[in-house]
């Protein structure tokens, strides 16, 4: 058997994150083709839309096991956001509720064999990270005003005068830099974990392959990369939830400054 085929899927694991256009379209000169990110990525939204209308559709006194699971994440939303911004906090759960399950619906439909991972381009990380910290930008403002800009002046205490305008010289910087760094490392880490996992698993599975398909003591060889393959699919169904998690937690802590601006 010529083993050049899996030679190739080893060691180019990046090919699976490549974008292919399934449907050509344009408007007004503008490329606006459906390709397999967009495809999968409408998947995984019409999986939550209709995993949730499912479970709420009968809305019995004694819950089944769809609607408990249901309703399981819906708490645990709203709890997640109301123990980081408080009850103010829960005007924003549409968003937060939209963005964990669609980031998680993502990340699980692209554990699936030849399903591609949206979460791994980094456009799209980069979008939901950029909408995170533009909503924060643009309530702050409207609803604290000038008083948003607090956030960048964390309050000092009693410390005298001159000892505030030097910590300040030193802590405004420091504020903003870390202020303006929130999208970029939001849009990195989700990216970056999707990103490994998945280069790390078709290796494996790529090695693993080509030794069974080699023979002999070579197929024996395959059970290590084999194992190591099974063991990391399973971490990577734990990372796919925890990046969701990740994501929306610190959406809320960043929100949670738009609310209360001079309070972090």
């Amino acid at each position: 058997m010529d083993l050049r085929v899996f030679e190739v899927a080893a060691l180019d694991p990046i090919s699976q994150f490549n974008i292919k256009t399934w449907l050509p379209m344009s408007l007004f000169g503008m490329d606006i083709s459906i390709t397999n990110s967009v495809g999968f990525m409408a998947l995984g939204c019409a999986l939550v839309v209709l995993f949730f209308s499912v479970a709420s559709s009968r809305g019995d006194l004694v819950p089944s096991r769809l609607q408990s699971i249901g309703e399981l994440g819906y708490g645990f939303i709203a709890d997640m956001i109301r123990s980081i911004a408080g009850e103010e906090g829960l005007k924003f759960f549409p968003f937060v509720f939209t963005l964990f399950f669609f980031i998680l619906a993502a990340n699980l439909v692209g554990m699936s064999p030849y399903a591609f991972t949206t979460t791994s381009q980094l456009a799209v990380t980069a979008t939901l990270s950029v909408l995170v910290i533009a909503i924060v930008i643009i309530y702050g403002l409207w609803k604290n005003g000038f008083g948003f800009f607090g956030l960048f002046a964390p309050p000092l205490g009693d410390m005298p005068a001159a000892g505030k305008a030097v910590l300040y010289t030193i802590l405004i910087p420091i504020e903003i830099i870390s202020f303006v760094s929130r999208p970029l490392t939001l849009a990195l880490r989700l990216f970056a974990n999707m990103l490994a996992g998945h280069i790390a698993l078709k290796l494996f599975a790529g090695f693993a392959v080509m030794l069974a398909s080699a023979g002999g003591v070579w197929a024996v060889g395959s059970i290590l990369p084999f194992t190591m393959g099974v063991a990391l699919n399973a971490l990577e169904f734990l990372v796919a939830g925890l990046q969701a998690f990740v994501f929306s937690i610190l959406t809320c802590v960043y929100l949670n400054d738009a609310l209360h601006p001079g309070h972090h």
